[in-house]
């Protein structure tokens, strides 16, 4: 299967290198993975080191192959409403397969650390990573796909770690979901929540409003930062996917490619 959200040493969190990750993906018995690592932007501080130089970039992957393995590389570009021309200047950097549009911030602080929790209810926390999301979704153009729509429910310092309810949020979902599809964009599955808040980020019922909207590119993702959660739930989520669309997909030069299941 696919596994097309994975960061190795080469993003400013992962803890293995390329060559451990590749390993890994082999024996899980993975067909094709996607390197995706961080470029985020800071809004109130230095960002330097949560970007990659296109020279690691190079040193990490430009020897990379495997005979097993297919291997793509992309970028998770951390989504402001007001950094169009960074990831501009960064997709052209090099010939990328595949670029997340993720959103780390909002009220200009990290949402999985405690900053962004204090004088907020989980309500209002989500509701306002949620308009956040809607603003950047708007902003932006030259992404591929919105990364882990509901990746504020695996926050450490989350007070309940209960998964952001569909019901609770449909109307501004339902929005976020019109724009990337008007703009021909996609969305994953995000497996990292399993073993963090119970859910997939977001959750089958989310991609199911999706496709009753009309959308119909979802891709897969473990976000692994260590080589032990390559693949991590990457079957039972193409499961699940093929339950509600019948296909998942992959990238190569930009484009989507879609695969059957």
């Amino acid at each position: 299967m696919f596994d097309f959200h994975m960061h190795s040493t080469v993003s400013c969190d992962g803890h293995d290198t390329p060559e451990k990750m590749v390993a890994a993906a082999r024996k899980m018995g993975l067909k094709e993975i996607c390197f995706t690592d961080h470029v985020d932007d800071d809004p109130l501080g230095d960002s330097s080191h949560l970007q990659y130089t296109l020279a690691e970039y190079e040193a990490g992957y430009g020897h990379l192959t495997d005979d097993q393995v297919k291997l793509r590389f992309g970028m998770e570009f951390g989504l402001l409403s007001n950094n169009q021309p960074l990831l501009a200047q960064r997709s052209r950097e090099r010939n990328y397969d595949f670029i997340i549009g993720s959103v780390h911030f909002a009220d200009n602080v990290d949402v999985y650390f405690k900053e962004y929790w204090k004088g907020k209810t989980v309500l209002q926390a989500e509701q306002t990573y949620l308009q956040t999301t809607l603003d950047c979704v708007t902003a932006h153009e030259d992404f591929d796909i919105l990364g882990h729509l509901t990746f504020l429910s695996k926050a450490r310092v989350h007070p309940t770690h209960i998964p952001v309810n569909l019901e609770t949020h449909k109307e501004i979902v339902a929005e976020i979901f019109k724009v990337l599809i008007a703009k021909g964009k996609g969305i994953e599955i995000n497996t990292s929540g399993v073993d963090r808040c119970g859910a997939y980020l977001p959750a089958p019922e989310y991609l199911r409003l999706f496709k009753d909207l009309g959308g119909n590119i979802v891709t897969v993702g473990s976000d692994a930062h260590t080589h032990d959660r390559v693949g991590q739930y990457c079957f039972e989520a193409c499961r699940i996917v093929q339950d509600i669309f019948g296909h998942v997909c992959t990238f190569e030069n930009r484009q989507p490619i879609f695969h059957k299941l």
